[in-house]
């Protein structure tokens, strides 16, 4: 198994990102590997956070990076990892 770390450059901090976990508990993190599959990421984030994740959505935006959207759980609130990690 991949670690969370191996395939996340960061996570975006951006208002719209604060905007997302405050309102959607949704967290956005930039990739390492643009050919990096949704499933992974959902295991990784399950494992080295300990949360549930209810789904993943991934992009590349116009310069070329690609983005994981990860929307939480309900039980598992956005704002307590985004806290961990920084974010907020």
């Amino acid at each position: 198994m991949v670690s969370f770390w191996e395939l996340v450059e960061h996570p975006v901090t951006s208002e719209k990102a604060v905007r997302l976990i405050e309102s959607e508990n949704k967290l956005i993190f930039k990739l390492k590997v643009l050919k990096t599959p949704r499933m992974v990421v959902k295991q990784a984030f399950e494992e080295e956070f300990k949360v549930k994740v209810e789904k993943v959505n991934t992009l590349i935006d116009r310069t070329g990076s690609k983005k994981a959207i990860v929307k939480l759980k309900p039980e598992s609130p956005a704002g307590d990892i985004a806290v961990k990690l920084g974010v907020i």
